[in-house]
C-alpha cells in the first residue's frame, strides 16, 4: 500500500476486520443482540435508526491499486447504509494540491464531517487544520497529518503489526524445524510504513531461534515488481521453508514467478487481504497459506466514526461520551480455517 506512517493508537484486541466489532453499536448504547457478527460490509450498520442528518465529505487518493479502489468502495456503501447520511465524495488525486484543492471545496460547501485519506499526510496537514478550525471534525484515515490537531480522530492499521503477526504465524508453522529459512519480499523501501513491516516482521522472528531470515527484497506494490523480485529470489535461494510478501497485489505476480519456477516446497504468507488471495487459501492447491490483513474495511468504519460526530454521538460498548481519538486496527491472520469469515471483505 502507497505512503504514509501509519499511527498505532489504541489496539481493540481481537477486533479482526476494522474496527466494526465496536462500531457496531457506534451510536447506541443498545447491545448487540449476536456475539458473533458477520464481517465486513456485511455487517449490520452502526445503529440503523434514523437520527439527525449528517453531510460527509470523503477525499482520498486516486484509486490505482486493488486496496485503494477497496477504500473508496468500502466508502460509499456504508453511507448508502444510513438514510440520514449524504456523501460528498471527490474524484480523488494523487497529486497534493488537487486534492488539498478538493478538501478545500468541501470545507467551503460547509459539511458537517470530513473524512480524509490523504495522498501525502505531511503534504495535506494545513488543510486538516484548516478543516478543523473552520469547526468541521476531520477523521484522519490511515495516513496520519503531522499533528493531531489536524484531525479529530484518526483511523488506520497496524503495519508493525502486520509483520508482527506474519511472524509469529510463520515461526508456529516451522517451530518444530531445525535450520528453517525464511524469506522476505517487502514493498517500496522507501516507505515508513514498509520499515514497520519489516521490524515487525524481525521482531516476531527473534522468538524461534530456530529459524533464520537469509534473504530480503524489496518490490513497488504491483504485480510486475513483484514477478520479477520473486524471480531474483527464487534463482538466489535454492531452498527456503517460508516466505513472507508485504502486499497482495504483488503477491499474484511472485505466485506467478513460484509458479513458473515450479517451486512448490515452501509455505507463502501475503499481506493487506485481497479476494484472490483468500480465494487462493480457500482452494489449498498452492504454496499460499494465509494472509495477514490490513483492513480496507477501515473506511467504512470512518464513515461510522463521522457520522457518530456529526450526531454528537460516541461508540456503544465504551463508557465514554466522546468517540476515541485514536482507533489502530487488528491485522488478523486469514488462514484456510478462518478464510470463509473474511471472504466478503477481500478487494480485487
Amino acid at each position: 500500500m502507497p505512503e504514509i506512517t501509519s499511527r498505532r493508537g489504541l489496539l481493540f484486541g481481537a477486533a479482526a476486520v476494522s474496527a466494526g466489532a465496536l462500531l457496531t453499536g457506534c451510536t447506541s448504547n443498545e447491545p448487540s443482540e449476536s456475539g458473533d457478527e458477520p464481517a465486513g460490509n456485511d455487517q449490520p450498520a452502526a445503529d440503523d435508526k434514523p437520527g439527525k442528518k449528517v453531510t460527509i465529505g470523503f477525499a482520498g487518493p486516486q484509486a490505482d491499486h486493488g486496496w485503494l479502489n477497496a477504500i473508496n468502495d468500502n466508502a460509499k456503501s456504508r453511507a448508502e447504509k444510513y438514510s440520514d447520511v449524504t456523501l460528498e465524495i471527490t474524484e480523488g488525486s494523487n497529486d497534493t494540491a488537487q486534492q488539498i484543492g478538493q478538501i478545500e471545496t468541501l470545507i467551503n460547501k460547509k459539511v458537517d464531517v470530513l473524512v480524509v485519506l490523504p495522498a501525502d499526510g505531511k503534504a495535506l496537514t494545513q488543510v486538516g487544520l484548516k478543516a478543523m478550525r473552520a469547526g468541521i471534525p476531520v477523521v484522519n484515515l490511515d495516513r496520519i497529518f503531522n499533528t493531531p490537531q489536524a484531525y479529530r480522530c484518526w483511523i488506520g492499521g497496524d503495519n508493525y503489526g502486520m509483520g508482527l503477526n506474519a511472524g509469529h504465524y510463520i515461526g508456529e508453522k516451522l517451530k518444530g524445524k531445525s535450520g528453517a529459512r525464511v524469506i522476505e519480499l517487502a514493498g517500496l523501501d522507501n516507505l515508513e510504513l514498509t520499515k514497520q513491516r519489516t521490524q515487525g516482521f524481525d521482531d516476531a522472528l527473534k522468538n524461534y531461534p530456530n529459524i533464520k531470515k537469509v534473504a530480503r527484497q524489496a518490490a513497488e506494490f504491483t504485480v510486475e515488481s513483484g514477478q520479477a523480485k520473486m524471480a531474483q529470489l527464487l534463482q538466489a535461494q535454492s531452498r527456503f521453508d517460508a516466505l513472507w510478501n508485504h502486499d497482495d497485489d504483488q503477491g499474484v505476480g511472485a505466485l506467478r514467478a513460484i509458479e513458473q519456477a515450479g517451486r512448490d516446497d515452501f509455505l507463502m504468507v501475503g499481506g493487506a487481504g485481497a479476494l484472490s488471495a483468500f480465494q487462493a487459501i480457500k482452494q489449498d492447491d498452492g504454496v499460499l497459506k494465509a494472509t495477514v490483513l490490513y483492513p480496507p474495511t477501515m473506511a467504512a468504519s470512518a464513515i461510522d466514526l463521522a457520522r457518530a460526530l456529526g450526531q454528537s454521538k460516541g461508540i456503544g460498548g465504551l463508557a465514554e461520551f466522546e468517540i476515541p481519538s485514536s482507533l489502530t486496527l487488528y491485522s488478523a491472520v486469514v488462514d484456510k480455517a478462518n478464510v470463509d469469515r473474511y471472504m466478503s471483505t477481500g478487494f480485487k
